[in-house]
């Protein structure tokens, strides 16, 4: 499970065990959890789930996912090529 970013007390990660999924990252901060599927192609996002996010901790979240967006594709990419 590596950690790529921590940021505001944001913990962004992988798990090396989900198979064959697109393109996401999972989000932590104390008891709240998240994670979002990224569209490259689109540059968008999307929420698969969350857990224990207000509306602002989502538009949190979502800022730091799109100030990222290209660090997270490249860090998904070496994740999987080294896996």
């Amino acid at each position: 499970m590596p950690t790529i970013l921590v940021l505001f007390g944001w913990r962004l990660f992988f798990y090396s065990n989900e198979g064959d999924e697109p393109i996401h990252v999972h989000c932590r901060k104390g008891g709240m959890e998240c994670k979002y599927w990224i569209d490259e192609d689109n540059f968008d996002i999307e929420e698969a789930y969350s857990f224990g996010l207000s509306v602002r901790d989502r538009k949190e979240i979502r800022k730091i996912i799109f100030e990222h967006f290209d660090y997270i594709v490249e860090q998904w990419k070496e994740f999987q090529e080294r896996r």
